[in-house]
């Protein structure tokens, strides 16, 4: 197949177009660059490998003319991460739910029906719990008086007992609770009306913490394993915030590329979106994530500064068994293996400012 991968030059679109070109696919990779994400003007050096083409995901006439004798779109162009603070809202809309708006209306026009959407476990809010007495329960927003005097775990909204955390299918409620999880989620609706609409075929798959070589350093846009890794390389201790006992599912991008690569290969079915978690189904705690982190490059142990960001949840790890059942997915790197060859392999220069 030719497959365009929006966001292609990007940390989890690069992984991916490794591997589809080495199962023999033709590439063709579009990435604006974005200084959040890229250290630079230049194309990162794994995209030599590619046909690459710079240019913005917002720009139809230059999908109009990129589009022809594409047979599948895997979509990873977002602008990505907490942010900093409202003042990104318009860029995370522009970038990702305009910019997918702008992508589906030029595959309409070309006849490219196979979507896969990189979706995110932020569209869930906060992950799956237990109440003993009223079973399965969704916490609402967890309060700042809470949060300061050091009482992170949400309680159960109709006692107000300890509640305690599982795993999160697809079909859990969804409560983005940050701007950038309410454009993941607008993408999703967008992607989906586009199937009804046109009969294509949608996989999302909602990543959960990824990590792994090329994540971006130095920038507030980066995932935590990219925050505490930069931490290191400056010789300063990880700074945990709450008091990292926070799950949350790691998942290595090679894995993930795999996934894309196997979502590619199966059409979701016409006129349906497909939501997929992609995760390895195990929690693990920010703190064991700095701690492993820290000892791989023997760095001072990590530093527990409670607090929170707004908007971030307590635990949130995936169900893996639908990505299991309908697309042959298991996540093979395990957490150890994973986060201590990290500790050691490249992250990409850092980020100029925006």
């Amino acid at each position: 197949m030719r497959i365009l991968i929006t966001g292609g030059a990007g940390f989890i679109g690069s992984h991916i177009a490794d591997l589809l070109a080495a199962e023999g696919h033709d590439i063709v990779l579009l990435d604006a660059l974005l200084p959040q994400a890229h250290g630079g003007s230049e194309a990162p050096e794994w995209t030599r490998d590619h046909e690459f083409v710079r240019g913005d995901v917002r720009d139809d006439a230059l999908l109009a003319r990129l589009l022809p004798g594409v047979d599948a779109v895997c979509h990873q162009a977002a602008m990505v991460g907490h942010g900093v603070d409202p003042s990104d809202a318009p860029a995370y809309a522009g970038h990702n739910d305009y910019g997918t708006a702008v992508l589906l209306a030029a595959m309409h026009a070309a006849g490219i029906a196979r979507l896969v959407l990189a979706g995110s476990m932020v569209v869930y809010g906060e992950g799956h719990y237990e109440c003993p007495e009223h079973g399965s329960v969704r916490p609402g927003p967890r309060r700042n008086e809470d949060l300061d005097a050091g009482r992170y775990e949400p309680p159960c909204p109709l006692c107000g007992r300890a509640l305690a955390p599982g795993l999160v299918p697809e079909d859990a409620p969804l409560d983005p609770r940050s701007t950038y999880a309410a454009t993941k989620l607008a993408q999703e609706h967008l992607a989906a009306a586009w199937a009804r609409q046109t009969g294509g075929s949608v996989w999302s798959l909602r990543y959960h913490n990824v990590y792994g070589p090329r994540m971006p350093r130095d920038t507030p846009y980066a995932g935590v394993a990219s925050i505490f890794r930069s931490a290191l390389a400056r010789g300063e201790a990880p700074r945990v915030l709450e008091d990292g006992r926070q799950r949350r599912d790691f998942v290595h991008v090679t894995d993930v590329a795999a996934a894309n690569a196997l979502a590619l290969g199966r059409p979701a079915g016409a006129d349906v979106l497909v939501p997929v978690n992609v995760c390895s189904g195990e929690p693990h705690t920010i703190g064991d994530l700095a701690t492993t982190l820290s000892a791989a490059v023997d760095g001072p142990p990590p530093v527990i500064a409670g607090g929170s960001r707004p908007g971030d949840v307590r635990h949130v790890v995936a169900d893996p068994a639908r990505a299991s059942a309908l697309l042959g997915f298991r996540a093979a790197v395990s957490f150890d293996d994973g986060v201590r060859a990290f500790a050691g392999e490249p992250l990409r220069r850092s980020v100029a400012p925006a």
